[in-house]
C-alpha cells in the first residue's frame, strides 16, 4: 500500500483498525528538538472519542509508544517510530456483514485492489484510526513549526447548513482547542451539537467543514509547479478518511466574484510588504505570501449509519440490505479538527525543511 508522504520530511503509516496496533514512522526530522509529550498526548486527545454527544463508544487509550528517534527528550535525526496499540476491539461486529460490503466504504474497492486478502475489520487500513499514529507525527512536527513561529488553529466551521463564525483571514485566529465543541460562536456550537444528536436518533449522520489556519509561515516557500504548497496540502489532506473537498482563501467564492474584489492588494506597511486582503489563502504562483495560509476541508457524513441500506450479498450473489451495527461517529467533524491540523504542520514543515 502507498501509505507514505513527504519529500523531506517523510511519514509512513502502518497498521489496520482491528489489528495488534497502529503506528508511524517519521524520517527526515532535524536533531536535537525538544518535543514536549504532553503536548503531543493532549492532541492526540483532541482526536479521542466521548468529546460531545453522537461520538463513537470506542475508548482507546492511544497512549503512543516511541521506539526510536528520541532520546532524553530530543530529536535524534533518525527515523522517529511510534507504536499505539489496539485495546477496545469488537471484530464480531463485522463478521455477519463481512460479505455485505458497506456503502460509502472502501470495502468493494478494497476487494477490487487487493483480491480480498485485505483486512475488512472495522475497515482496516482504511479506517479513520489509522489517523491516531498520523496525528502522533503532525503533533511532532507542529512543535518544530512553532519554534519557527509558525502556529496552526482550527474550529469547526460547519455542520450540516449550520455555519460558524469565519476566522479573518488577516488576522491571528482564537484558539479554541481546549474545547470540548471548538467553534468561535457558542450558540452556533449548540445548534451543530443538537443536529449530530438527531441524526444520531434517526440512526443517520451528517458531515461538515474544518476550517484551518497558520499563521508565521513566511514568504517564498513552495515550489512549483507540481511542489506548489496548495498541491501539496491537498494531496496529504485528501489522505484523510471522508474528505471530499478541499478549498484555499476564499475558494469557490472567487468564481462569483470580480478580479478587482479578488485581487489581494501590496502596500507598504511598517514591517515591510503585506497583502491587505487574503483571498488568495495565504499562496500565490503556489509559493507562500507571507500571508495566513487559509484553507477549509469538506468531510462526508459519516458512512456507517444503522438505517437499512441497499447493497449485494456475495455469498448469495444477489443484491440485498445491511444494517450498519458497532460503534460509529454521528458526524466525523468535531474530531477531524487534530487531523487536519497533523496534515498542515507535516505538510508546511516539509516544506520549510525543502527550503
Amino acid at each position: 500500500m502507498s501509505s507514505m508522504w513527504g519529500n523531506k520530511v517523510k511519514i509512513s503509516l502502518f497498521g489496520e483498525s482491528h489489528g495488534v496496533g497502529i503506528g508511524v514512522v517519521i524520517d527526515g526530522l532535524p536533531s536535537g528538538i525538544d518535543i514536549d509529550m504532553q503536548l503531543v498526548t493532549e492532541m492526540m486527545e483532541r482526536r479521542a472519542p466521548g468529546r460531545y454527544s453522537g461520538s463513537t463508544s470506542r475508548k482507546e487509550p492511544d497512549i503512543p509508544k516511541v521506539m526510536s528517534g528520541l532520546y532524553r527528550g530530543k530529536t535524534t535525526g533518525t527515523p522517529l517510530c511510534a507504536v499505539i496499540e489496539n485495546t477496545d476491539t469488537r471484530s464480531s461486529d463485522y463478521e455477519k456483514t463481512a460479505m455485505k460490503p458497506r456503502p460509502g466504504h472502501a470495502d468493494l474497492t478494497g476487494m477490487a485492489r487487493y483480491g480480498g486478502a485485505n483486512d475488512p475489520r472495522g475497515g482496516g487500513h482504511f479506517s479513520a484510526r489509522i489517523m491516531a499514529g498520523f496525528t502522533f507525527a503532525g503533533a511532532v512536527c507542529r512543535q518544530i513549526l512553532e519554534k519557527k513561529g509558525v502556529k496552526i488553529f482550527s474550529h469547526i466551521y460547519s455542520i450540516s447548513n449550520i455555519e460558524d463564525e469565519p476566522y479573518n483571514p488577516v488576522e491571528m485566529p482564537s484558539d479554541v482547542s481546549r474545547k470540548s465543541f471548538p467553534v468561535l460562536d457558542e450558540a452556533k456550537g449548540l445548534q451543530m451539537q443538537e443536529c449530530i444528536i438527531e441524526a444520531s436518533r434517526q440512526l443517520d449522520s451528517v458531515g461538515g467543514i474544518v476550517e484551518c489556519m497558520a499563521t508565521g509561515f513566511p514568504a517564498g516557500l513552495g515550489r512549483p509547479i507540481f511542489g506548489n504548497i496548495e498541491s501539496r496540502l491537498a494531496s496529504i489532506l485528501y489522505a484523510i478518511p471522508a474528505v471530499k473537498g478541499v478549498e484555499f482563501g476564499s475558494g469557490f467564492e472567487v468564481a462569483r466574484s470580480r478580479g478587482s474584489i479578488n485581487n489581494d492588494h501590496p502596500h507598504f506597511f511598517d514591517n515591510g510588504i503585506r497583502l491587505r486582503s487574503n483571498h488568495a489563502g495565504g499562496v500565490e504562483g503556489g509559493i507562500s505570501n507571507g500571508m495566513p495560509v487559509l484553507f477549509r476541508c469538506a468531510f462526508k457524513p459519516t458512512p456507517s449509519i444503522a438505517q437499512a441500506q441497499d447493497t449485494v450479498n456475495l455469498d448469495a450473489m444477489k443484491n440485498d440490505t445491511i444494517e450498519i451495527r458497532g460503534r460509529h461517529d454521528a458526524c466525523v467533524v468535531p474530531r477531524a479538527l487534530p487531523i487536519v491540523e497533523a496534515a498542515a504542520a507535516i505538510c508546511l514543515l516539509d516544506v520549510f525543511e525543502e527550503g
